[in-house]
């Protein structure tokens, strides 16, 4: 059973508005939080942000898995399991063609990411 509540998913969260306040200007909801953090989590490893790193800026805007396999000294099922550990988060979006399958970042969810994480500069300063 998921423990993700219902009616808040991070699919829905990539509609286009922003997602929430930036953790600076309020405290994020635990509902908010835990759709959030299965994206955050799968960032947190560097074989995968390293992923999604080439992904994202892939200049075609898609890249094929037969160039990012050699980029590592990793196995094709491991960086296969970390892409659908990318997928599962919601990042990465794939398209099988013939053999090989093209991932594809949701520049949405990236937006709304890194808008959460925005730190505004205090009035003071």
């Amino acid at each position: 059973m998921s423990k993700q509540p219902p009616g808040l998913t991070l699919t829905d969260l990539d509609a286009g508005m922003p997602c929430c306040t930036p953790i600076s200007e309020q405290r994020i909801p635990a509902e908010t939080a835990a759709v959030l953090a299965p994206a955050f989590k799968a960032l947190g490893d560097p074989v995968r942000l390293q992923l999604m790193s080439m992904i994202a800026s892939a200049p075609a805007g898609e890249i094929c898995v037969c160039e990012l396999t050699p980029a590592f000294d990793l196995s094709g099922p491991t960086i296969s399991h970390h892409l659908k550990t990318l997928r599962a988060a919601g990042l990465v979006d794939a398209e099988r063609r013939g053999t090989w399958v093209y991932y594809r970042a949701r520049p949405g969810i990236m937006r709304q990411l890194a808008s959460l994480l925005q730190v505004g500069i205090p009035a003071s300063a």
